[in-house]
């Protein structure tokens, strides 16, 4: 039986301000891993779109943001990953984030400033646009130290396990509160830098050849597997990016800035 290995949590140098590495030498990385697709959630914040002159047009602005997910998904096509778009967004006055999937560049031009929104006008808004576009929201950490749950009903699911080296997201927490309240578990890396490679993400049982095949996937919540560190593929590279991690943990214990504006 095919199965289909992808991250669904990774971010890139060229857009998220604790990116550490291009989208293009991303894409090239989780192929050697043995991943078969991504989905670059690059920060989206008011942090990050504050940095631009108020000159530039919002459409300006979204161009600069898909630098890091447009650079990744050239060289998936050239190597032969699927790379797909999503957003880690972070609403104003709020430390929770949720990973987006189901949206595509279009959709980023025509609804500017989402983090303006909250998450309850942003769930009434994805709702309103179905089925133009099928949106599904999990919110991305949900048990890291200074972020609490949000409102259930009105996400699709949360990231049950989160395999980044350097926060601690208490995924046993997530996970039991999916299933309190039924909703779907994904996996994610939350990739920035070389440490996080394939430290999470999903193995489906069919392939995911375009977005709706993925959000199908997600949606029916079923023949999945998530990769934890019991599930890591094996590979050369992976124990590499085990001794880099060890040497970092060695070295300093410092989390990432990603929303230094905010």
């Amino acid at each position: 039986m095919s199965s289909f290995r992808i991250d669904l949590h990774v971010h890139t140098r060229e857009t998220s301000f604790c990116g550490k590495t291009k989208g293009q030498v991303v894409a090239e990385l989780y192929k050697k891993a043995g991943y078969d697709g991504i989905v670059i959630t690059d920060h989206y914040n008011r942090g990050y779109f504050r940095k631009f002159p108020k000159w530039m047009t919002w459409e300006e602005k979204t161009e600069r943001f898909l630098r890091g997910y447009r650079s990744a998904y050239e060289e998936g096509e050239r190597i032969g990953l699927k790379v797909f778009l999503g957003i880690e967004l972070k609403f104003n006055k709020s430390p929770r984030e949720f990973l987006v999937y189901g949206i595509d560049e279009a959709f980023l031009k025509d609804y500017p400033e989402l983090y303006r929104l909250g998450l309850e006008k942003f769930r009434r808004l994805v709702d309103s646009l179905a089925p133009k576009y099928n949106i599904l929201i999990y919110q991305a950490h949900p048990f890291r130290p200074g972020i609490t749950p949000a409102d259930p009903t009105l996400l699709d699911g949360v990231e049950a396990y989160n395999g980044n080296p350097r926060q601690d997201s208490h995924n046993e927490l997530a996970f039991s509160f999916a299933k309190k309240h039924n909703l779907k578990m994904i996996s994610g890396s939350d990739f920035h830098r070389l440490p996080d490679l394939a430290r999470g993400g999903m193995i489906f049982r069919q392939t995911i050849k375009e977005p709706g095949d993925l959000l199908a996937a997600l949606a029916a919540g079923e023949n999945y597997k998530l990769i934890s560190k019991s599930t890591t593929p094996f590979s050369f590279l992976r124990l590499a990016t085990l001794l880099v991690n060890q040497v970092k943990k060695l070295r300093s214990s410092r989390t990432p800035r990603c929303d230094p504006l905010a």
